[in-house]
């Protein structure tokens, strides 16, 4: 096994796509080969922190579920807080709330009142964007904190369903796009 860092395609050929799940026509991007790789997982968090040195951020804020392996993780590397985004009624504090729409209905995330300092400098991430909704919905709690998210970062970005649109006044990074 090299120590090298991984390319962003060797990070992308651990990817695998289970077709039809969890529904069909879905074609699921699967993380956990890459999880299981220590030399790709720290290669993308790497990746997903480069721009950044430690200190440069304050918190890093995570999208509940999988966005908290990449959060907690590039919040280590970057020696900065870490901060959940959950799903409603997961969290036991105080919380402030952002429903946002999905195809069918809409959902609710929180963030505790007091996660985050007026002024704090945040870099957002995700496993993966999507439609954008759940990021959106998580940008709006960030700032109702008074906080300034720096960038967001995603491990995958699904392009065609144009989700970076929903976050078009912050600077995005992402690993692989399909």
């Amino acid at each position: 096994m090299s120590s090298t860092r991984p390319t962003v395609a060797e990070i992308e050929r651990a990817i695998r796509t289970i077709p039809d799940f969890p529904n069909p026509g879905i074609q699921f991007k699967d993380i956990t080969p890459l999880l299981a790789d220590a030399r790709l997982f720290a290669g993308a968090i790497d990746l997903l922190t480069e721009r950044f040195e430690p200190g440069s951020v304050d918190a890093v804020v995570g999208i509940d579920a999988r966005g908290f392996i990449f959060a907690a993780a590039a919040a280590v590397r970057l020696r900065a807080g870490f901060v959940p985004v959950r799903k409603k009624g997961k969290l036991p504090y105080l919380t402030h709330e952002q429903d946002y729409a999905l195809e069918y209905g809409h959902a609710t995330v929180a963030i505790h009142v007091d996660a985050l300092k007026p002024g704090s400098r945040v870099l957002l991430i995700d496993d993966l964007l999507a439609t954008g909704g759940t990021a959106a919905a998580a940008v709006q709690l960030v700032r109702k904190l008074g906080a300034q998210i720096l960038e967001a970062g995603f491990l995958i970005e699904l392009k065609f369903l144009h989700g970076r649109d929903q976050l078009s006044d912050i600077p995005i990074r992402s690993l692989v796009e399909y």
